[in-house]
């Protein structure tokens, strides 16, 4: 049974441990060794991997202290160039290859923000349970059929983002960058339309803006579309 914790969702720094009740994994190391130490009761010897999406410091900054606690990183050769990553327990991965660690079968596929080569993870594991993880992108590409959990970035709204321009708060010129390389509410909206949610248990919504989202009004309203059961951590 899957079983995910947040040790931080923002643009700070993220990290999630996941786990099929076998094999541990962490998604992005975006955060300080020590806080991910400490979220783990310093029992980091059971990870068994760490998938990193892209390069931005907020998703990978710890990067070289988890390899030095002997956790092998997951990468795209784009990402692993970008932020110079070397050494034995670096494994380079490609986007629609599939891969395993442990008990996981991984599949990286393809999305869209502004660095080398970023990708997402569908995650499937032997009890034919499927997490889907996709961060930092403004448009999801494929459908995905038979999802049991999903975790999707809901950065900004839309309608909040064009009020804090007009308040004079956020500068226009963040808003081309935004929607270019973020997952807005309305996008997640539309990709939860377009997927089959028949066996969907639970939705994470990932890597909330500070100013440019409302955590109730995204949880409310992605429940009321789905049905399901909705998490910001």
């Amino acid at each position: 049974m899957i079983k995910i914790r947040s040790f931080g969702s923002s643009s700070a720094g993220n990290c999630y441990y996941v786990t099929d009740g076998h094999t541990p994994l962490l998604l992005e190391a975006g955060i300080k060794f020590k806080e991910i130490q400490r979220a783990l009761n310093f029992q980091t010897s059971s990870i068994a991997g760490c998938l990193i999406s892209h390069e931005h410091g907020d998703h990978c900054k710890a990067y070289k202290e988890v390899m030095k606690a002997g956790i092998d990183i997951y990468a795209t050769q784009g990402t692993l160039e970008a932020i110079k990553a070397s050494g034995h327990r670096i494994k380079p991965i490609q986007a629609k290859k599939q891969f395993t660690i442990g008990t996981w079968t991984i599949l990286p596929f393809e999305v869209e923000h502004d660095v080398a080569e970023p990708v997402g993870f569908l995650l499937a594991n032997q009890q034919g349970e499927k997490l889907l993880f996709a961060t930092d992108t403004y448009y999801i590409r494929y459908k995905f059929q038979g999802l049991t959990h999903l975790m999707v970035e809901a950065n900004y709204s839309l309608e909040i983002l064009n009020e804090n321009i007009k308040r004079g708060s956020i500068p226009p010129v963040m808003k081309k960058r935004l929607i270019r390389s973020h997952f807005s509410l309305e996008n997640v909206k539309e990709f939860l339309k377009a997927n089959d949610l028949s066996k969907l248990q639970e939705i994470w919504l990932l890597h909330l803006s500070d100013s440019n989202s409302n955590a109730e009004l995204f949880k409310r309203e992605v429940q009321e579309l789905t049905g399901k059961l909705v998490i910001v951590p």
